[in-house]
């Protein structure tokens, strides 16, 4: 049964801070709860300070409100779970018929800005500490690039935002314009990428801390989600070059378990097999539903993704969960509440199946808590540079890098997905993009991959996407009624 969860206002950026740290990164509970007149004063404190910023993206609500409903709006998944179950909850969003008042889009809003709170704490109070001065500069640049990762999550869901970069804001902000809040974004970004470590740098006590790679792979998303494909190439191409990463050998690797903090990993959520506070409730909410019982069973891959694959692609069966699999010795039966098909007019619309990228190793519900969500991984930093280099008029680069993916998709077997070599612009970015559908499908991409490229009303009118008005989410109506008339809604919201 889902849990009650408590939703923060934007007031609440203006309220006392409440800090909660731990003592080891992301693998104990918040330690204490401490003042903001008395936090953080000591270099122990600036830890605890910037780790508590890390626990934000571990909250329920930071997954867009808590269920993915990124890929639930895309043609990529549906609502899942059995029929009835959240029907009016997460129903609209497959759907397009949410509103202002939809639930979720509340809780969506207050995590980030819980967490824009907790990263302005560390921005604004550690640089008056007195402490070792490298180690000071990277908990500011850590909290910055989470307070870009924040912002941009928001300007892309909601366009321009309350600006809030104090821990003392005005009670009652308007929206700055997208233009401000990415500008923002990019400077967060900037900053931390000349003030982060690079990976192989830090200690495995501290994997999953922000790095130098992150905040650049993060720069060139941004960057290409404003469609400048000049900054996009810079950037993805100077993670290329760093030698830090590269592809796991086996795709399941790159979002399971055996790749947790792997070669392909440029940022994820660190997460540990328990109910609550180190766990992390991403993949329990579209875990497998009945038997084994690992989740609610949200998000179900559609036919229209599985028909997309190429024959033999293995990213297939690696993304998609079907009933009578067996995984790590469980044999996957489902649930009985679900049908195996939802059939309309004689048609087949649905099966039931579920999101394997989410799968961790386990017999219950607790154990799915323990997935790493990647929220950043090196193969999308390659199709990142192939897209971009191809709008640049390298077509010959653009193939170099998109190649690569598809390489590693084949995992050996060289009769299947044989290397593109079409170097027409169009035609290369058209397989571009389904080479992104293909390896970064139910990882919350293809939402704004599909908005980015003004493709949106075209794939998903037929579900009920407008345009001039589905680009943007609506402003949470509770967020306006409390804002007494400085926050505007969305147009045609």
């Amino acid at each position: 049964k889902m849990k009650t969860k408590i939703t923060i206002s934007l007031l609440l950026v203006a309220s006392l801070f409440i800090a909660t740290g731990c003592e080891d990164f992301l693998q104990k509970d918040p330690q204490g709860e401490l003042t903001q007149e008395a936090f953080p004063v000591t270099a122990s404190d600036a830890l605890l300070a910037t780790n508590a910023v890390y626990v934000s993206v571990r909250d329920w609500a930071y997954h867009s409100g808590g269920y993915p409903i990124l890929d639930i709006m895309s043609d990529d998944a549906h609502k899942g779970s059995n029929p009835n179950d959240q029907l009016p909850t997460v129903g609209p969003y497959e759907t397009f018929s949410f509103t202002s008042t939809q639930d979720g889009l509340d809780r969506w809003w207050s995590a980030l800005y819980e967490g824009i709170k907790r990263a302005n704490v560390v921005i604004e109070k550690v640089p008056l500490i007195t402490m070792d001065e490298q180690l000071r500069n990277r908990y500011i640049a850590e909290a910055s690039f989470l307070r870009g990762l924040f912002y941009f999550d928001l300007a892309r869901a909601f366009g321009g935002v309350p600006k809030v970069t104090t821990t003392t804001p005005a009670t009652k902000i308007p929206r700055s314009s997208d233009d401000e809040i990415f500008q923002l974004v990019i400077s967060d970004l900037e900053f931390a990428a000349q003030n982060l470590p690079e990976k192989s740098l830090y200690g495995p006590d501290d994997a999953g801390r922000a790095t130098k790679g992150a905040a650049k792979a993060l720069l060139a998303r941004v960057y290409l989600f404003l469609g400048d494909f000049e900054n996009v190439e810079k950037y993805a191409l100077e993670v290329i070059v760093s030698d830090e990463y590269d592809m796991e050998a086996v795709f399941t690797d790159a979002n399971g378990k055996n790749g947790e903090h792997g070669v392909e990993s440029v940022f994820e959520i660190g997460a540990m097999e328990v109910e609550g506070a180190g766990g992390n409730q991403y993949a329990n909410t579209q875990g497998v539903r009945g038997s084994p019982n690992r989740g609610w069973g949200f998000n179900r891959p559609s036919l229209d993704l599985r028909n997309s694959f190429e024959t033999g692609d293995p990213r297939l069966s690696a993304t998609i969960i079907d009933l009578g699999e067996t995984l790590d010795g469980i044999l996957i039966l489902g649930d009985g509440t679900t049908p195996d098909e939802v059939v309309v007019d004689g048609v087949v619309t649905e099966v039931e199946c579920y999101n394997q990228k989410v799968w961790y190793p386990g017999r219950n519900t607790i154990t799915q808590w323990g997935h790493n969500r990647r929220l950043i991984r090196y193969s999308d930093v390659l199709l990142m540079a192939a897209e971009a280099l191809n709008e640049n008029d390298k077509p010959g680069d653009a193939l170099l890098y998109l190649n690569q993916v598809r390489e590693r998709a084949r995992e050996g077997n060289n009769t299947i997905l044989p290397d593109i070599t079409v170097t027409e612009k169009n035609a290369l970015r058209n397989a571009i993009m389904e080479e992104r559908r293909h390896e970064l499908a139910l990882e919350g991409h293809r939402f704004w991959d599909l908005i980015r490229t003004g493709r949106a009303a075209a794939v998903l009118g037929p579900m009920g996407f407008e345009a001039g008005k589905h680009e943007l989410f609506p402003i949470p109506q509770n967020e306006i009624d409390i804002s007494q008339g400085s926050l505007q809604q969305n147009p045609n919201w």
